[in-house]
C-alpha cells in the first residue's frame, strides 16, 4: 500500500535479501503492486502471491504485474493468507509481506468513506462488497459500546463525550457522512490548536472496527510458525502503535522461543525527506523477523502456550 514510500521499500528489499532464488513470497496487502514490483525486479526467479481485499486496489496491482509472469492475484484478507497458499498447492513459503493500514488509493476516494478530509459516505470497508460500513455498524452500538471501540482503537481521550455525541446526532437522522462524523469531533474537542485534527482517532478507531483489522493481523501472525520455511522473512510495516505493539511482542516471543531472529531492534522509519515529501510515510514503522528453525509440531505447541 506505500508503494511511494521509497525508504521502506530500500529497506523491505534489504529484509528480503537473502531469499533462495526460487523463492515464494506471500504480499499480503499487494495494494497498487509497488512493493511486489520491486521485490519481482530484484528477484529474477521469486514468485509473488498477492492478496488484497480491496477490489480496486487488485484490479490496478494486476494490470501493473501482469507482464512478469510471476505474480499470482488473490481478492482475499491478508488473515487468510494460509488458505490462499493452500489452494495454490504450498505448505510453506519464504517471505510475508505485510502493509498495514488504508492506502492512498482509499483515502483519496470521497466514495470509500475513508478520509475526513473530504465529504462522503459514512464506510470505510476495504471489501466493499461484504460486512458492515461504518453507517451500519454504529446503528447497532449504544454510547458505552462505541466509547470503548474509540478507547481500544484509537486510544482517543475524549471518547465519551464523542461516543455520546455520535449517538445524539445518529438518533436525530443527521449522520450519515464523514464530513458529519469529522465535525462531530471537532465539536467536542476544546478550542485552540490540535495537533492532528480532532477526527483522527475517530475514524482510525472505527476503521479497524469495521475492518477487523486487529483480528486480521493476529490471524496473519499465528500462521507464520506452520507456514514459513527456513530462512523466511516477515515484514511488516505499521503504521499506528497498536499494530506495531502487536508485531513487536510476537516477534519477541518468537525470539525467545529460538525460533529466528528480529533483524534491527528499532523498527525502521522514514527520513525527513521522505516525511516532506508524504506526510502519511511519518507514523510508518518496519519489523523484520527471519525465520531460522524447523518448525516442528512442539514448537507450534510451545508458540500457542505463550499466547
Amino acid at each position: 500500500m506505500a508503494e511511494h514510500i521509497s525508504v521502506l521499500v530500500g529497506a523491505v528489499l534489504e529484509a528480503f535479501s537473502g531469499l533462495r532464488n526460487d523463492a515464494v513470497v506471500v504480499d499480503g496487502t499487494v495494494g497498487l503492486g509497488g512493493h511486489a514490483q520491486a521485490i519481482l525486479d530484484a528477484h529474477p526467479r521469486t514468485r509473488i502471491i498477492g492478496l488484497d481485499k480491496d477490489d480496486a486496489a487488485l484490479s490496478r496491482a494486476t494490470e501493473r504485474l501482469r507482464g512478469s509472469g510471476r505474480a499470482t492475484l488473490r481478492h482475499a484478507s491478508f488473515g487468510s493468507w494460509p488458505d490462499c497458499i493452500r489452494e495454490l498447492g504450498l505448505e510453506r513459503v519464504d517471505g510475508l509481506l505485510l502493509d498495514l493500514g488504508v492506502s492512498s488509493l482509499q483515502l483519496d476516494s470521497p466514495a470509500r468513506g475513508f478520509s475526513f478530509r473530504a465529504d462522503g459516505p459514512l464506510d470505510m470497508r476495504m471489501d466493499s462488497s461484504m460486512g458492515l460500513s461504518v453507517a451500519e455498524f454504529i446503528a447497532g452500538k449504544d454510547a458505552p459500546e462505541i466509547a470503548q471501540l474509540l478507547r481500544e482503537f484509537g486510544e482517543e481521550k475524549l471518547a465519551w463525550p464523542i461516543a455520546k455525541a455520535i449517538v445524539r446526532e445518529r438518533d436525530a437522522a443527521r449522520l450519515s457522512t464523514t464530513g458529519q462524523l469529522a465535525e462531530i469531533c471537532r465539536r467536542v474537542y476544546p478550542k485552540g490548536r490540535q495537533r492532528i485534527d480532532p477526527a483522527t482517532r475517530t475514524f482510525q478507531a472505527l476503521r479497524i472496527a469495521v475492518n477487523d483489522e486487529m483480528g486480521e493481523l493476529t490471524r496473519a501472525l499465528d500462521a507464520v510458525p506452520t507456514h514459513t520455511g527456513v530462512g523466511g522473512v516477515v515484514c511488516v510495516i505499521s503504521f499506528h502503535s497498536l499494530e506495531d505493539r502487536i508485531v513487536k511482542q510476537r516477534f519477541a516471543q518468537w525470539e525467545r522461543e529460538g525460533l529466528g531472529r528480529t533483524l534491527k531492534r528499532k523498527p525502521i522509519t522514514a527520513d525527513e525527506a521522505e516525511v516532506a515529501l508524504n506526510p502519511r510515510a511519518s507514523s510508518a514503522k518496519l519489523r523484520a523477523f527471519v525465520w531460522g528453525e524447523v518448525v516442528t509440531k512442539s514448537n507450534v505447541r510451545r508458540s500457542k502456550h505463550h499466547r
